[in-house]
């Protein structure tokens, strides 16, 4: 949308009375006129505009002001979902990160595909059949975040467990004319950021370049990254719009390994030994994302917005043994398209106000996209030497998930709404092994639903609480299909002994859950509080079953329960002499099996049961602002038998900086963990350990100084 979503222009109004009432001639004669009225109203930010918008969702959701977010350090998007309830954002001291909404990708650690949750670009798909990779999400192109956990993702499309996130890029309307920012700190970080925005009559761009490195908290785990983010907007007329986007980065990361937790507590920077033997890194060479959006408003209560997306995202990986010992080098060549299509309207329905919405969104992975492993040291099978570069293995995986849902809000009463909606769901595997090639070629579709109902009531002007039953679905990678299969190559001379020669299928994951809470304003603050129950069907693990061999497949009945509150408080205001507010998010999960006949009733591995932030803050009115910062997480079982846990830790921080009244600049220190605490980050579960310490986690970033400055031409 070109122009500021849901602001609003003064008006200026002129009302003419004219009163002809029998009986009364003074009236009959003379028109009476009122005096001029002006009423004006004030233009609301995109991001206070985009919370009222979420307030209409019958369930949690979180929007991210990145206003806030950058009076401090942004090396990646678990900056940006910090202090979010119910959203557990955690970073090995890469831009990899293990995102997790109500336990989405439970025990997927940050690689190269994260899955569990529905990422967006500015409203349109960036997660696809193979996953999301992260290259893209770089937070100092984005002016919000907006999240929308569990089933209400469901006016976005979303098929995942933990609903959607969309990162919303800056336009014309939301960046300054230019802006420089720098950060630097500890361990050889560095980012710089250069960008501009404009509005030019009906026409406004926006342009951003950026550029980072570090050497990494472990051995062996430096990276750099740059890259480019555009739009450009242009309104045809009042009522129809169209905006072009671009996002383009490269990036090179080392992989350090994961780590026992004797060697976090005693040498938390070593890297996995493996891992510097083979010189283990993830490079991509260069992800390309372009996208095109359409807004017509067809009259005062009808609109149509379509989209369209074109990702490709090549990766070049070493970070593996394969099961015959040898290492090996996969390069994957990604491509998918993405179309969606909403259409909206208000208007009556059994005499009761009401919103109709009607999607559509459909990924498909384009038939280039191939894969192939090659040795990437030279190799010996069955006594046969092979050079480096020989050629182990290729595979294709191929898919597509498409969306159709109708939604509908139905006004019952002044203070209640009733919503309710539908989603017809079509998702198709298509996975080989092309060389050598095999007959085992898995093709397959499935057709699935996901209904949905709701009730929000406004108790008051300032309270407002919410229920919701809702189902979700969510299919498993096509890269997985291959990786999890047990059927291998026979253990020859051959280069491709004992890798996976054929697909397996695996049942789409589905969940039907029960939510309900409330929101609101209080004299404590701004306030949100959710439960919410969820019964899970063939939910999709993934297990370590061999020295970095994992396999994925569909486990027994899961129950996924929790509670998110949120509260932001005023503790004092003083006028003059600044303002003291603390915010608080806290986060209690409970994810276990329901009587598997293995581990019986067991946690699900990979994430805490408890997980609390907060920040308590002083603002003074000239700008500067200081504050002190933990968070806390309880324990994490490392296996699936729980035979082992990561240790629970606290940390500590610190911010002091000072943000212009007129905010054309701003200068920060930024402090993290000032205890210089070991702790286990995320966790990638193995299967059974019988109580053994197995390398299973990456260590938490230890003490560390950033320091940053920003200025901009408004």
């Amino acid at each position: 949308m070109l122009p500021l979503p849901f602001s609003r222009q003064p008006a200026h109004l002129t009302l003419l009375a004219l009163a002809c009432l029998s009986g009364h001639s003074a009236f009959a004669e003379e028109p009476v006129q009122l005096d001029s009225l002006q009423v004006t109203g004030e233009q609301v930010s995109e991001v206070e505009a985009a919370r009222e918008e979420l307030k209409r969702v019958p369930g949690a959701t979180n929007v991210v002001d990145m206003a806030k977010v950058e009076q401090g350090r942004v090396a990646g998007v678990a900056d940006v979902l910090a202090y979010q309830p119910g959203v557990y954002a955690q970073s090995p001291g890469n831009e990899g990160v293990k995102i997790s909404v109500r336990g989405s990708g439970i025990n997927r650690g940050p690689g190269s595909h994260a899955s569990g949750t529905h990422i967006m670009l500015d409203g349109l798909p960036l997660t696809g059949p193979g996953g999301t990779p992260y290259e893209l999400l770089e937070p100092l192109w984005i002016s919000r975040a907006e999240v929308l956990r569990g089933a209400n993702g469901f006016d976005r499309g979303s098929l995942a467990l933990g609903g959607a996130i969309d990162y919303i890029t800056h336009t014309g309307y939301t960046a300054p004319k230019l802006q420089l920012r720098y950060e630097a700190g500890s361990r050889g970080y560095q980012k710089r950021s250069i960008a501009s925005g404009q509005v030019l009559g009906d026409f406004d761009y926006y342009f951003a370049l950026t550029d980072s490195e570090t050497d990494g908290y472990q051995n062996h785990s430096s990276g750099k990254g740059k890259g480019l983010a555009a739009n450009f907007g242009y309104r045809l007329n009042e009522n129809l719009e169209t905006r072009f986007y671009l996002r383009y980065r490269e990036t090179e990361h080392e992989v350090p390994g994961r780590l026992t937790k004797a060697q976090i507590e005693h040498d938390p920077r070593a890297a996995a030994a493996n891992n510097l033997r083979i010189d283990a890194y993830r490079d991509q060479p260069g992800s390309t994302w372009i996208a095109n959006k359409t807004t017509w408003q067809i009259d005062d209560d009808s609109t149509l917005v379509a989209g369209l997306a074109y990702h490709h995202y090549p990766m070049d990986i070493v970070e593996n043994s394969s099961p015959n010992g040898n290492t090996y080098r996969v390069r994957v060549d990604y491509s998918d398209v993405s179309g969606t299509l909403n259409y909206t309207r208000r208007h009556t329905l059994f005499g009761l106000n009401s919103t109709t919405t009607l999607g559509f969104r459909s990924t498909t992975t384009l038939p280039s996209s191939k894969s192939k492993e090659n040795a990437a040291l030279p190799i010996t099978v069955g006594g046969t030497d092979y050079p480096a570069g020989t050629l182990m293995r290729a595979y294709e995986h191929l898919g597509s998930d498409t969306v159709l849902h109708i939604g509908n809000e139905l006004e019952l009463t002044p203070d209640l709404w009733l919503t309710s909606g539908l989603a017809l769901i079509h998702t198709r595997r298509e996975v080989q092994v092309t060389w050598p090639a095999t007959d085992d070629k898995l093709d397959e579709s499935t057709w699935d639903y996901a209904p949905r109902i709701g009730l929000r009531y406004q108790l008051n002007p300032d309270v407002q609480l919410f229920g919701n039953i809702s189902r979700s679905v969510e299919p498993p990678h096509a890269w997985s299909m291959i990786w999890s299969s047990p059927l291998r190559f026979p253990a020859n001379n051959q280069p491709y002994a004992s890798r996976q020669r054929a697909p397996i299928s695996m049942d789409n994951q589905t969940a039907t859950t029960f939510e309900v809470g409330g929101r609101g304003e209080s004299a404590l603050g701004q306030w949100e509080l959710t439960y919410y129950y969820s019964q899970v069907r063939h939910e999709l693990l993934t297990v370590e079953i061999e020295n970095n061999v994992f396999a994925e497949s569909n486990a027994s009945p899961t129950v996924h329960q929790g509670i998110e509150a949120g509260l932001n408080s005023p503790l004092w205001q003083g006028g003059t002499a600044g303002a003291l507010s603390l915010r608080q998010a806290y986060t209690f999960s409970d994810f276990h099996y329901r009587d598997d006949d293995t581990f019986g009733g067991n946690r699900l591995p990979g994430l805490p049961r408890h997980y609390y932030q907060a920040e308590l803050r002083y603002d003074h009115p000239s700008g500067f602002y200081a504050g002190l910062n933990t968070q806390y997480a309880s324990k994490v079982a490392v296996d699936y038998a729980n035979s082992y846990y990561a240790d629970a830790y606290a940390t500590f921080g610190a911010t002091l900086g000072y943000a212009s009244p007129k905010d054309d600049w701003q200068a920060w220190l930024d402090l993290r963990n000032l205890t210089d605490k070991r702790y286990a980050a995320t966790v990638t579960p193995g299967y059974n350990d019988s109580g053994a310490d197995v390398a299973r986690s990456t260590p938490g970033e230890g003490f560390g100084v950033y320091t940053g400055l920003s200025w901009s031409w408004l």
